[in-house]
């Protein structure tokens, strides 16, 4: 009797075993394409994915000329939204370095940093993925000096801009370029605000110049390559109470014209490549 019973007590423990073994395989699965990454990828959560529509990661990693075989840097890496695609596409042949709040960081840094490591231990998916920092300041490294073919930054500048101005966006530009193999790629999406708004207390609004944004790349050194608008969203008119965290996925007035914000989408974001040169 008792035998009997311990087997019917361990069918569920091998079933939740079986039932987690298969998980981390299926989550191991190598990613063969960009578009496997992106489209046919079991990392990627239905939340996330939910946003493609906005974020249109397959073209702008495309434009970028990210491929499995890069060694890519994400600039602060958040709470991983792009992490679920850069992971596993570059886990058999390419690299891929997250360089997130320093470990130091106090406050949301803190916080933000620690779901992050902790995300990347729930997984064996993210088990090649190398951990790093980065801030606007001096004495950072976010990955070996001229290591990375594409560093990435998503919706970053204007928290540099807020925190430091020009000096601090200068800073982070000269990390990325001590990281970039000489020809590597520096790709750039961002709120982006009207040209036309320049006159306007805009430097708390959470949105950017383009071309402030281009003269500090070039003063960096970089070279403007290629924009695109991927990520345009022309309804968006970067004037709202709220500054951009008033439209999705933020919604800072809560219920206040919320529909209003929801049909007008996420912002409106300028998309930038640039090259380091090949040759001094």
């Amino acid at each position: 009797m008792l035998t009997q019973l311990s087997r019917v007590l361990s069918r569920p423990t091998l079933l939740l075993s079986s039932l987690l073994l298969s998980s981390a395989v299926v989550a191991t699965t190598p990613i063969a394409s960009l578009e496997q990454a992106v489209s046919n990828n079991p990392l990627r959560s239905a939340a996330n994915m939910a946003r493609d529509q906005y974020r249109n990661p397959l073209p702008t990693l495309q434009f970028f000329d990210v491929t499995p075989q890069a060694t890519v840097v994400e600039i602060s890496p958040g709470g991983g939204w792009y992490t679920e695609i850069l992971a596993p596409l570059l886990a058999e042949q390419g690299v891929y370095y997250a360089a997130h709040f320093p470990a130091s960081a106090e406050g949301y840094g803190q916080r933000s940093r620690q779901a992050f490591v902790e995300k990347l231990s729930a997984n064996p998916a993210y088990s090649k993925v190398k951990l790093t920092e980065f801030a606007p300041r001096p004495g950072i490294e976010i990955a070996p000096a001229g290591s990375a073919d594409v560093v990435l930054t998503f919706r970053n500048l204007h928290n540099w801009y807020m925190a430091g101005g020009e000096e601090a966006m200068l800073t982070a530009f000269a990390h990325f370029y001590t990281a970039l193999k000489p020809g590597g790629v520096l790709g750039i999406v961002e709120h982006r605000l009207p040209e036309t708004q320049l006159d306007t207390d805009w430097t708390r609004s959470g949105y950017m110049p383009e071309s402030l944004t281009i003269k500090l790349a070039e003063q960096a050194g970089f070279t403007l390559e290629a924009r695109s608008e991927i990520n345009a969203n022309p309804k968006d008119t970067a004037d709202h109470p709220g500054g951009v965290w008033t439209l999705p996925p933020t919604l800072r007035l809560g219920e206040q014209d919320r529909d209003k914000y929801l049909a007008i989408g996420e912002s409106d974001r300028m998309t930038l490549k640039f090259r380091k040169p090949a040759t001094p």
